[in-house]
């Protein structure tokens, strides 16, 4: 059986790894910067791409990268993936190679990418283009205008907007544009953009892949030859994952299908009682019946995700107060670790956006963002209970 016949779970735990003389289970962690050879000839033919082989850690030429971008490229179902030092070191590449003659960023996004399409890249005389989810019809504009590169979230960060990612996909290709798929939120066991028809994926494995809140990475994950280009922009902007780190990452990635289906379940959970305390003016999960994207991603997903909002009712200063009040959901920013986290977006994500810009984007002022953990569903419903009490 092929590997890519095989289940997603046994994919995360065999793919990619190499057979340790030793008789370890894991490929071990190469931490050497350099690698040596047993001649010119064998050298020039690594370097020349002749023959693949371990070279120079900076350029992603070692074991322990390889093992780890064989197993990233199985759970999406790539040709092949590139493992980076942040998501943001992902994306910034990505742009870089296949968004010069236009980026067009649909729905919201991390605030990191916000920045750096709305500011950064004009700056280097990219084009960059925002559509909100509502205003798809406006995409065919700059398309025509010959944007090159399409990028979203679903869900989207933070009111969980829902996208449909082959309707957009087919939108694109029409005008010979890219897809990108932030595909954080919701995780490989949740969805798969390239098999709904985008192009690339791309992830902040510091979050549900990574999951123990201890490594800080990204990856990107496509056909070979598009990721091709952006091979030379990750090394030359020293954008490179430890291999230390890789090897973490690695270990997180065994556990990533027991984790997320666990996080699915206790957020289903946290979400339904949630909509029906007094507390709460509103609930944002794509799992609820009520909630506008829950067609769409029940038709595109596999599980509704982890993560989840709150509109509490009343002022900013009520929403704060609850927050303060938690005492299982830790305030701090990130998310898809094993331990609960709460924060708020005006005061993290989007805190740098004019208030006229979230009030637009629909994030208000009382909203408050959870990144569902393992802990019993019964005890964080009781946390928020008292919390909102």
């Amino acid at each position: 059986m092929n590997d890519k016949n095989k289940g997603l779970a046994t994919r995360c735990i065999h793919a990619g790894e190499i057979k340790d003389a030793h008789g370890s289970p894991h490929t071990p962690v190469y931490t050497s910067t350099t690698f040596k050879f047993d001649s010119t000839a064998d050298l020039l033919d690594v370097v020349d791409g002749k023959k693949p082989g371990s070279l120079y850690t900076r350029y992603g030429l070692n074991p322990t990268l390889f093992s780890l971008e064989e197993k990233l490229a199985a759970l999406e179902g790539a040709e092949a993936a590139w493992a980076f030092s942040s998501g943001m070191a992902a994306e910034a590449a990505l742009f870089f190679a296949h968004g010069r003659k236009g980026v067009v960023c649909i729905g919201d996004a991390y605030g990191g990418t916000m920045e750096f399409l709305a500011s950064q890249l004009p700056e280097l005389g990219i084009p960059t283009h925002f559509l909100l989810g509502s205003e798809l019809d406006g995409l065919k504009t700059f398309l025509e205008t010959g944007a090159s590169l399409v990028f979203f979230e679903t869900p989207t960060n933070p009111t969980l907007e829902v996208l449909d990612i082959r309707k957009i996909s087919d939108a694109a290709h029409e005008y010979g544009a890219l897809v990108a798929v932030d595909n954080t939120f919701a995780s490989p066991v949740n969805q798969n953009p390239l098999a709904l028809g985008a192009d690339f994926v791309v992830h902040s494995a510091t979050k549900y892949l990574g999951g123990h809140s201890d490594i800080t990475a990204g990856a990107l994950m496509g056909p070979k030859e598009l990721l091709a280009p952006v091979w030379n922009w990750r090394k030359n902007l020293g954008a490179m994952i430890a291999p230390e780190t890789a090897s973490l990452l690695a270990r997180s990635l065994r556990t990533l299908v027991v984790r997320v289906e666990r996080q699915n379940a206790t957020a289903q959970i946290v979400a339904e009682a949630m909509a029906g305390h007094p507390g709460v003016a509103r609930v944002f999960y794509p799992g609820l019946a009520d909630f506008p994207g829950h067609a769409v991603a029940k038709s595109q997903m596999h599980g509704f995700g982890g993560m989840l909002t709150l509109e509490v009712k009343g002022a900013y200063e009520d929403a704060v107060r609850m927050v303060d009040k938690l005492r299982l959901f830790a305030i701090a920013p990130s998310l898809g670790g094993v331990e609960s986290l709460v924060t708020m977006p005006v005061t993290t994500t989007h805190h740098g956006l004019a208030p006229d810009e979230r009030a637009r984007r629909g994030i208000s002022d009382t909203m408050v963002r959870l990144s569902i953990g393992l802990e019993d569903a019964a005890d964080l419903i009781a946390d928020l209970g008292q919390a909102l009490g």
